[in-house]
């Protein structure tokens, strides 16, 4: 267990008292926030071999290499790969029997002089955790949130020694790592919405689960994986492109899901606004529903559906923003284009229950006004009642009738899209009855879902399948 009672400054003293680290901290775009920490402290000999802030982007390009953007992942890359090779290089010979080499990097864009621009930076330490070893190395991506300069220097700083404390004290408890790295902050200072771990200390963690601890904490409102299972940078991939987001439990996802987003995908490109941009599917998994059942996320289960959806070739995006309309403001501060949601009939009846917003001022209708106030559009997919076989739709859907003007008005406007395109052979399923056929051995199951979902269920015996006794 970590020792609770370091502030900073013990941190900082702690690291230049210990004999085995020496290495390089190199800085672009806020200041030398993190070594200055280390010079304050005394006996920064024993750590600092440089110091080092290639402010001038051509002085940057002539040492890490030319690039288009230098607050990067990839110009973080690039001064990390650079300044530790370098130490291995120069000092290996003379002090690499009893030293472990480290470059610690960063480069970051702090609120400027007139304000206004995105306040945010990449860190990162590449290092051994023992003399001659290979390296290990942990990213992270953060966003900067004091109104003043000089306080998200602060920050930096504080975050930066954390960081280099976790990887050379804490390296072996990669979760106690990620908690530690906003100690002596708060969440209202510090956003972290990346973590990457990897390198021979690493090899046994999983990056999407470090990433959904980020959510856990606080340290994120949300969390991204590509379709190959890689950890995103939700603001890059969001970026300038009209985002289409499906919310599920995914527990397996079926061909109901899959229709639900093609459906709403077709409806959705033919938006004069949307003609020509750049589309991005998402589907997402809110906190609330992983935690369903219990205090804790089954970490077995989470990562059986993050690898079915990266089966199905669709970004994943984690948050903890239940109510529609803060997933809503979350994605459209990262986009100026359209945004769509697509959900069932049913979870637009729940959208109509007062009960949900009783902690706004202005109730239900704070929230729809939050919520549509960008024209975005909800892609509304049919329900069939099993026994009439009747379809709920947005036409005929019922809500309270004190609400029914509120809806109408709604609907009129265009907020609700009718996903008239569906297969009604997919109308009857649901994740909840594959589930059950899969625990009691029942074959039929595998018609309910893409043939990829379930070829994996079956390969890694996911949600208590077994296979066919011969």
């Amino acid at each position: 267990m970590r020792d609770e009672t370091l502030d900073t400054h013990h941190k900082a003293l702690k690291i230049n008292l210990d004999p085995r680290w020496y290495g390089t901290l190199a800085e672009i775009g806020a200041g030398q926030e993190v070594v200055r920490w280390f010079f304050r402290v005394g006996a920064a000999a024993g750590t600092v071999a440089k110091s080092i802030s290639a402010y001038d982007m051509v002085v940057s390009d002539a040492i890490y290499g030319g690039g288009s953007r230098y607050v990067s992942r990839t110009r973080l890359q690039s001064m990390l790969d650079f300044e530790f090779r370098l130490n291995i290089d120069r000092l290996s010979d003379k002090r690499g029997d009893n030293t472990a080499f480290f470059a610690f990097a960063d480069t970051v864009v702090a609120r400027s002089f007139k304000g206004g621009n995105e306040c945010h930076g990449w860190m990162g330490v590449k290092f051994q955790s023992r003399p001659r070893d290979e390296p290990s190395q942990i990213l992270i991506h953060v966003r900067m949130l004091d109104a003043e300069a000089s306080l998200q220097q602060e920050a930096l700083g504080v975050v930066g020694v954390n960081l280099l404390y976790g990887a050379f004290f804490l390296h072996h408890e990669p979760e106690l790592l990620v908690e530690s790295l906003l100690d002596k902050l708060t969440t209202g200072r510090i956003e972290i919405d990346v973590i990457e771990f990897k390198g021979i200390e690493f090899r046994a963690v999983d990056n999407r689960l470090i990433s959904l601890k980020l959510v856990q904490l606080g340290l994120s409102g949300a969390a991204m994986f590509g379709p190959n299972s890689e950890v995103l940078q939700p603001s890059e991939v969001l970026y300038k492109k009209a985002v289409l987001v499906e919310r599920g439990s995914f527990r397996p996802p079926t061909h109901v899901n899959l229709d639900m987003l093609q459906c709403a995908l077709e409806k959705f490109k033919t938006d004069p606004s949307v003609k020509g941009k750049e589309v991005l599917p998402i589907f997402e998994l809110t906190m609330r529903n992983l935690l369903a059942g219990g205090k804790d996320v089954d970490r077995r289960d989470f990562l059986a559906r993050a690898d079915l959806l990266a089966a199905c070739g669709i970004t994943v995006l984690i948050s903890d923003y239940f109510e529609y309309y803060r997933l809503a403001a979350y994605i459209s501060w990262r986009t100026s284009e359209r945004i769509g949601i697509v959900m069932g009939a049913p979870s637009l009846i729940e959208l109509f229950e007062e009960k949900y917003y009783t902690q706004l001022p202005g109730g239900i209708l704070e929230s729809f006004g939050r919520l549509f106030k960008n024209n975005l559009k909800l892609y509304v997919y049919p329900l069939k009642d099993g026994e009439t076989g009747e379809l709920t739709t947005v036409e005929n859907l019922e809500v309270a009738p004190e609400l029914r003007k509120l809806y109408g008005y709604l609907s009129d406007r265009g907020s609700f899209v009718t996903l008239d395109n569906f297969k009604p052979e997919f109308l009857s399923i649901f994740s909840r009855d594959v589930l059950k056929k899969i625990a009691a051995g029942q074959g039929v199951w595998e018609e309910m879902v893409p043939e990829q979902v379930a070829s994996l269920i079956k390969k890694r015996s996911f949600f208590g399948y077994k296979p066919p006794r011969e």
